[in-house]
C-alpha cells in the first residue's frame, strides 16, 4: 500500500451507555467528549478524513454543530464494527481506523503508529496496538485485555486472563507494583488497546461473519478474526488510554484537560 492510500478514521458513537449515560456528549472543558476525540484524530498525519458514525439524532446534531463530519447509521447494530461497516459500504477507501469515542485524550501519533505497518508491509489485513502492562494487578485484572504476539508482531491470542501465565522457579516472587517481567525469558506482558486498522475488504468481511466460540467465551470481538484465520498485526506503543466509563473517570479526564489547557 502506498503513502497516497485513502485512510478514513471512524468514530462509532452511540448515546446509550449503562455505566455512564450519554457519555459521548458529556461536557469536557466546554466541548462534548466526542469533539475531543474527533479533533485529536484530525491531527493525525496519515488519516485522510475523520467521520463520526452514530444512530443518535443528538450526537448527529452535536457533531454538525462543531463542524465535524457525521453519518447516521442503523440503530440495530450489535457492535461498533458493524456500524463502521455500514459506513464503509458507501465509501471508497483503502483503510479504516476504528477509534473509540470515549477516549478524549487520544494521541494522534498513536493512530499513525497503528497505520504505519500497512504502508510498508504488503498484505496486512487487520492491525491494532498494545502497550506494556504496568503492574501485577493490571496483569491479573479481567477488565484489562491482554495480547501475546509472535516473533513478527502478529497476535497469537487475546484474553482477559493473565497472558502469558508467569511460571516461576521455586522461591522466586514478583513485586506487586513494578511492571511485571518474567525473570527467565525477560518477557513483559502487553495490554491490548482497542484501536483497529482494517482494509475496507477485511472490515466488510469481518462484519459479515457469525460470532465465534472464543469470541463469545471471552467477550472479545477481535477473536472472531483470529478464529477465522485473519492475522492481526500488533504495534507496541508507549500509550495507555484513559477511557471514560465512570463518573470518576470523567472527573480525572476533566482535571487532566484543565492541566493541559493551563500548560502545567
Amino acid at each position: 500500500m502506498t503513502a497516497t492510500a485513502r485512510i478514513l478514521g471512524m468514530i462509532p458513537a452511540r448515546l446509550g451507555s449503562t455505566r455512564l449515560p450519554r457519555k459521548v456528549l458529556l461536557d469536557l472543558a466546554g466541548k462534548p467528549m466526542v469533539q475531543h476525540v474527533y479533533e485529536r484524530a484530525c491531527e493525525s498525519q496519515l488519516l485522510s478524513e475523520v467521520i463520526v458514525a452514530t444512530d443518535s439524532d443528538e450526537v448527529f446534531a452535536a457533531v454538525r454543530a462543531f463542524g465535524g463530519q457525521v453519518v447516521m447509521t442503523s440503530p440495530d447494530h450489535a457492535s461498533g464494527t458493524d456500524r463502521l461497516a455500514e459506513v464503509a459500504r458507501g465509501r471508497e477507501c483503502d483503510l479504516i481506523v476504528n477509534l473509540q469515542g470515549d477516549e478524549p485524550l487520544l494521541r494522534p501519533a498513536v493512530i499513525d503508529a497503528a497505520v504505519a505497518p500497512f504502508l510498508s508491509e504488503p498484505g496486512l489485513r487487520l492491525g491494532t496496538i498494545a502497550t506494556p502492562i504496568t503492574s501485577r494487578a493490571e496483569h491479573e485484572e479481567p477488565s484489562v485485555v491482554k495480547v501475546v504476539v509472535d516473533q513478527r508482531g502478529f497476535a497469537l491470542y487475546f484474553s482477559r486472563c493473565p497472558l502469558p501465565y508467569f511460571r516461576l522457579e521455586p522461591g522466586v516472587t514478583l513485586s506487586d507494583d513494578a511492571p511485571p517481567v518474567h525473570p527467565g525469558s525477560g518477557l513483559a506482558p502487553l495490554k491490548h488497546i482497542g484501536l483497529y486498522v482494517y482494509t475496507r475488504e477485511t472490515l466488510l468481511w469481518l462484519a459479515g461473519l457469525a460470532r465465534t466460540p472464543l469470541e463469545i467465551t471471552e467477550s472479545l470481538e477481535q477473536l472472531r478474526a483470529l478464529e477465522n484465520g485473519c492475522p492481526i498485526r500488533v504495534v507496541t506503543v508507549d500509550y495507555s488510554p484513559i477511557g471514560v466509563d465512570t463518573p470518576a473517570d470523567l472527573e480525572r479526564v476533566r482535571e487532566l484537560l484543565m492541566k493541559t489547557d493551563s500548560g502545567s
